[in-house]
């Protein structure tokens, strides 16, 4: 799929292997929203999102609906967001997007695999203006053309729309995600999406091939996967074993 493939293998990691720590990350994300912006998925766009996804992502209904009747019910506890940027190893950029309600123990958690794989954090925006914050939705399909039409005629605001091997891949800023996928849904009867995605995507690469590169890369990874409070991770590498 292009470039959508590209950026779900390279520039974006998962922020656990494990079932129990999926399941946990997607609960915690779901109850902030839901308190945020209401329990109802009808009129909380972001929530119905992010219950969609995790639902792709195999998140058992238990595990939602306790997120959801959590936040309805007012109690719980009180996550704010944090990011943190930087260089890991082979100077990579790095997004570490976190939900915390100990931001003193965090930035702690976080700051290690920096500090133990030689790599650097930095200040509030050092790279992420290296990086695109765009929704990638992807479904089978080989004209480009209809698609963009489609999207026009929906005002919707297109960075990049591309088809390869039978797939579209459609770009736009991460705002137009809602208005991009409602219209993508009017336009073409039982879409399948693919890829369905808001994410931030690296406008360069770095290659890492440097064998103590790569080791520290996979150490501070999986320092990274294993704090509590991230969420997400997103990076610029791309690893060459």
């Amino acid at each position: 799929m292009g470039r959508a493939f590209e950026v779900r293998k390279n520039a974006m990691a998962k922020t656990a292997a494990a079932k129990t720590k999926v399941n946990s990350k997607y609960g915690k994300e779901i109850y902030v929203v839901a308190k945020n912006g209401g329990a109802d998925p009808e009129t909380n766009l972001s929530l119905r999102r992010l219950i969609e996804k995790a639902k792709k992502d195999q998140v058992p209904a238990h595990v939602i609906d306790k997120a959801v009747e959590k936040a309805a019910g007012g109690a719980g506890e009180d996550y704010s967001p944090a990011r943190y940027e930087g260089y890991g190893p082979g100077n990579c950029m790095v997004i570490v997007d976190c939900l915390t309600d100990n931001p003193n123990r965090t930035i702690k958690d976080v700051r290690l695999p920096f500090t133990k794989t030689d790599s650097k954090i930095g200040s509030p925006g050092c790279v992420a203006h290296m990086f695109d914050h765009l929704a990638i939705l992807g479904f089978d399909g080989d004209d480009d053309e209809v698609v963009l039409e489609a999207l026009m005629m929906a005002d919707v605001d297109v960075t990049d729309v591309e088809v390869e091997d039978g797939k579209v891949s459609v770009f736009a800023p991460h705002t137009e995600y809602f208005k991009a996928k409602t219209a993508l849904t009017e336009a073409f009867e039982g879409i399948n999406f693919e890829v369905d995605e808001i994410t931030f995507v690296p406008q360069t690469h770095v290659e890492i091939t440097d064998e103590d590169d790569l080791a520290n890369f996979e150490k501070f990874m999986t320092m990274l996967e294993d704090c509590d409070d991230v969420q997400n991770i997103y990076h610029n590498a791309i690893v060459n074993k």
